[in-house]
């Protein structure tokens, strides 16, 4: 069992072992190699969002444009992002794992901005209210074996959700990070990421509110609106 007091590194875990973490008194935001099968993708919900490129905070619909609330900016360019959960499984447990940011080009070899703007490319008749379909290459990788960075976050030891947040997909041979995972790591968990963006000294009420709506989203599946096609002046959907 992972001693909740000593976790310094990312240690290689089993899914039953992430969630004994999980369960522990004690049990701190931390993150952990665990490998695992990928069992399936789940449809019937976006696999990203649109986010501002320059924190990939999710950014804010307005009526003609985007804005990030996070960094203040009232008009920003939308970029896609991954959002992707899979069931995975290991010899015993079965759990479900957030693609977040970059972790979806390193499964697939491109980041989601690639695969909406080459989907919008081939179908350029849909209109901007279109579900974009999960990606082939997104789907062809079922059935294979990755190592996984997993992020333990605040939502996840409150019990908002029990989908576990994948910060990076890790080359076969990669070793374990050392040292401080809070100094190493700054890829925020999916909740985080959507949510409008808390500050360093400790989120306000209403990002804490927003927070659980984003844990139920970032568990069950974003609602498929948010894969449709912006409207905006994003360099996907020109």
């Amino acid at each position: 069992m992972v001693n909740a007091e000593i976790v310094t590194k990312a240690e290689i875990v089993t899914i039953g072992e992430l969630f004994s973490y999980i369960k522990q008194e004690g049990a701190k935001v931390a993150w952990f190699e665990c490998t695992a099968t990928i069992d399936d993708v789940v449809h019937g919900s976006a696999w990203y969002y649109i986010a501002y490129g320059g924190c990939k905070t999710k950014a804010t619909k307005r009526p003609t444009t985007l804005m990030c609330k996070k960094c203040g900016k009232a008009e920003v360019a939308g970029v896609a992002e991954c959002l992707t959960k899979l069931s995975v499984y290991d010899n015993n447990d079965q759990a479900f794992f957030v693609l977040l940011s970059d972790a979806g080009g390193e499964l697939t070899g491109k980041p989601a901005s690639k695969w909406v703007e080459s989907y919008f490319e081939a179908n350029e008749n849909v209109g901007d209210d279109h579900v974009i379909p999960v990606p082939q290459a997104l789907i062809g990788t079922i059935g294979q074996t990755h190592k996984f960075n997993v992020k333990v976050s605040k939502h996840n030891l409150e019990g908002k959700t029990q989908a576990l947040t994948v910060t990076k997909v890790l080359p076969p041979e990669a070793p374990a990070l050392e040292g401080n995972l809070e100094e190493n790591m700054i890829v925020h968990s999916a909740e985080e990421t959507l949510q409008m963006g808390n500050h360093e000294d400790g989120p306000s009420i209403e990002n804490e509110e927003a927070a659980d709506e984003v844990g139920k989203m970032s568990s069950d599946g974003i609602e498929s609106g948010e894969a449709k096609r912006a409207k905006c002046d994003c360099p996907f959907v020109e």
